[in-house]
């Protein structure tokens, strides 16, 4: 697992999964940047597991949030 500046993440909300022991739909995820898997429409995210691994984009939706509240998911987690 690669360790990333807190800047270079986002959060997105999972909306489905084929394995639910891995994601969890309706959970808060945090995102890694991997310009390679965007391409072809995956992303890299850290799992139930906590590792980081790659997912198709289709079973997320990104969110935008006020940063106190970013903040506080980051350190929740």
């Amino acid at each position: 697992m690669t360790t990333r500046p807190a800047s270079d993440r986002r959060l997105a909300i999972c909306l489905r999964t084929d394995d639910p022991d891995l994601l969890t739909p309706r959970r808060i995820y945090e995102v890694l940047p991997d310009e390679s898997a965007a391409r072809s429409d995956y992303l890299r995210v850290i799992d139930n597991e906590g590792e980081d691994y790659l997912y198709p984009a289709g079973y997320f939706v990104f969110m935008d949030f006020p940063p106190a509240i970013e903040q506080a998911l980051r350190e929740a987690s």
